[in-house]
């Protein structure tokens, strides 16, 4: 009785003891992690949860909210420092078709935290029903196949797409469509071309899933009777100039169209017609010209009546070695004497034959500089002068050659 008695007349006194006790922890705590008001470093994606399935977000709203909270240093430090520590959730359970109002919720895994501000704090957005269609594919051709060619009907996979998406775009398509190009063609065609979603007016409709995205095209192309394709063959004669040789020879275009009524005839020539013949006699740079086709009597050519011709020639590369040329010695300092061994050294050249072969090419010279070098023995590297356009020095041998300054001797009277 004494103890209960004791306590119930000292409950005052332990009350204000317990009191003090936890304001001497909370500020001993505060001290040594002081809570501190910060922005999140990153912007925070909105989650959307809770949305019906039958449902369907239109408009434009926020991927993303800034967020500034009150938290302890540590607290901050694992906010940053954890993945996903802070989400930001719009929970759009129960809503129905229409415009609505959402307050974005900020959510932590740690705590305590205390959400300062949001920015933005809420959105509005609308919801519609979620719609499918199906329509057929719409194929247009433009351009015509090669003369002398016929497009046949075209088979397309699959005949028509699944499109999906809120009742108001889904609603706005009026044609779905790919456009295949046959300019020129010569060949069936079997490719897969992209769909288009367009509304009345032929403008594109975003916003609208399509199933595929595809379409597999087919489109036979066939040859007609009396029409046949033959390659350009041209005729040369003669040879280049000494040291060049024949790179290329080519026409444009390289294949051409002919058509006669005598369709046996069409069918005897040989895949192939001549030009008239193009002299290359002492050729030395690269011929662009134009040739005529020879054609066989009652044969009539589709087109021009001329090809261009492109005939590539260039000097041949090859190789010279330039023996004992001497080294000569620039930017000596006065009164002192040098000494190169060896005095002479190898060369060997690459480039076009022309151009090695000619007379320029025994004027070059190898040089020391010797700028700035007193009384000593170096190993120096010398250096050919040559400027000359497609000549390279592929070595030198020696590659280092020894010289030897020394101060010139004054003889005695």
């Amino acid at each position: 009785m004494k103890i209960i008695r004791w306590f119930i007349n000292n409950t005052r006194t332990l009350l204000l003891a317990f009191a003090l006790a936890i304001a001497v922890w909370v500020s001993a705590v505060t001290s040594a992690d002081p809570d501190e008001v910060r922005d999140y470093p990153s912007a925070i994606p909105i989650e959307f949860i809770g949305q019906d399935a039958g449902l369907v977000i239109t408009g434009q709203t926020p991927k993303s909210v800034e967020v500034t909270m009150r938290a302890p240093r540590s607290v901050w430090d694992l906010l940053i420092e954890q993945e996903n520590a802070v989400r930001a959730v719009a929970d759009l359970t129960g809503l129905s078709e229409g415009k609505h109002t959402i307050t974005v919720q900020i959510q932590t895994e740690v705590g305590p935290v205390r959400v300062i501000s949001v920015t933005p704090s809420s959105f509005d957005l609308t919801l519609e029903s979620l719609v499918t269609r199906h329509l057929p594919v719409e194929l247009s051709i433009t351009g015509n196949a090669a003369i002398g060619y016929e497009a046949g009907v075209p088979a397309m996979d699959p005949g028509e797409v699944i499109l999906s998406g809120p009742e108001s775009l889904v609603m706005q398509v009026k044609h779905v469509g790919a456009v295949l190009d046959i300019a020129g063609a010569r060949l069936s065609i079997s490719t897969s071309l992209p769909i288009n979603v367009m509304d009345a007016n032929g403008e594109p409709v975003a916003g609208v899933s399509l199933h595929p995205e595809t379409v597999q095209v087919t489109l036979p192309v066939v040859q007609l009777g009396g029409y046949r394709d033959l390659a350009v063959k041209v005729v040369t004669f003669g040879r280049p100039e000494n040291g060049y040789t024949l790179t290329n020879v080519s026409s444009s275009p390289a294949v051409v169209t002919v058509f006669s009524n005598d369709t046996a005839l069409i069918n005897t020539l040989p895949g192939y017609l001549e030009t008239t013949a193009l002299d290359l006699t002492n050729a030395n740079s690269a011929i662009e010209t134009r040739l005529a086709l020879l054609l066989p009597s009652g044969v009539t050519l589709i087109g021009d009546s001329t090809v261009l011709v492109q005939i590539g020639i260039s000097p041949i590369q090859g190789s010279l070695t330039l023996t004992n040329r001497q080294i000569i010695t620039v930017n000596a300092r006065t009164g002192y004497q040098v000494r190169v061994a060896p005095e002479y050294v190898d060369v060997i050249l690459t480039g076009p034959l022309p151009t090695l072969n000619s007379s320029i090419i025994s004027n070059l010279r190898v040089v020391l500089d010797l700028k700035d070098l007193g009384p000593g023995t170096y190993q120096l590297t010398p250096v050919v002068e040559l400027t000359i356009q497609g000549v390279v020095v592929e070595s030198i041998l020696p590659g280092t050659v020894e010289v030897v300054i020394t101060l010139a001797v004054t003889p005695k009277p």
